[in-house]
């Protein structure tokens, strides 16, 4: 073979194996992340519906706070750029 044949099949072949490594690992946090949401999933099923700790009015204003497109870094400073 000539010599750029032969880097071509090196580079070809170095890429696959990087491919499968990275789509490996994609997988494995694909996996954990699942397992993270079942066990979050089941610890707020217990405290809403089981143990009444956390009540679901807090729930939702956690998530309107969530929601909120104002960012609590610019909160104060508008007044502070207006002296």
């Amino acid at each position: 073979m000539d010599g750029v044949q032969t880097l071509l099949v090196i580079v070809v072949i170095s890429l696959t194996i990087l491919l499968i490594v990275v789509g490996a690992q994609v997988l494995l946090i694909i996996v954990d992340l699942r397992r993270a949401i079942k066990r979050l999933n089941s610890i707020l099923e217990d405290a809403i519906l089981g143990g009444g700790l956390i009540r679901p009015e807090k729930l939702t204003g956690v998530i309107e706070i969530l929601r909120k497109t104002k960012k609590l870094e610019t909160h104060g400073q508008e007044s502070s750029q207006s002296r």
